[in-house]
């Protein structure tokens, strides 16, 4: 049985990768809204480069995340930490506004443009 001092230290342990998460994820969010105002103000160059950094933030994310995966499927073991559960339903939630994005700046594109 683990010490609470071990305890401790495991979850340390994934609360940065967690923060790392959370961060990437939610710049990736920040260039996703960013891309829907370009792309309503008809600037389609600038929705496509702000598009472009949300899916290389979300790929950030997504290393953080698999770094972590990768270890326990090697049999590293980790305490469950809220932290990173929570890290991982924001990085889920925020992949698919990212992609719904994309989505969105095409039609804006279509619409716009007839």
């Amino acid at each position: 049985m683990m010490e609470e001092k071990d305890l401790l230290e495991e979850e340390n342990e994934l609360i940065p990768v967690a923060m790392q998460i959370i961060l990437h994820a939610g710049n990736g969010r920040t260039k996703a809204q960013e891309a829907i105002k370009c792309a309503k103000a008809q600037d389609f160059e600038a929705a496509r480069s702000a598009l472009k950094e949300a899916k290389d933030n979300i790929v950030l994310a997504h290393r953080s995340q698999t770094a972590v995966i990768q270890n326990e499927a090697a049999g590293k073991s980790y305490q469950p930490c809220l932290l990173f559960t929570h890290a991982q339903d924001h990085l889920m939630t925020i992949t698919s506004e990212v992609n719904m994005t994309r989505d969105l700046v095409d039609m804006y594109e279509l619409v716009l443009q007839k």
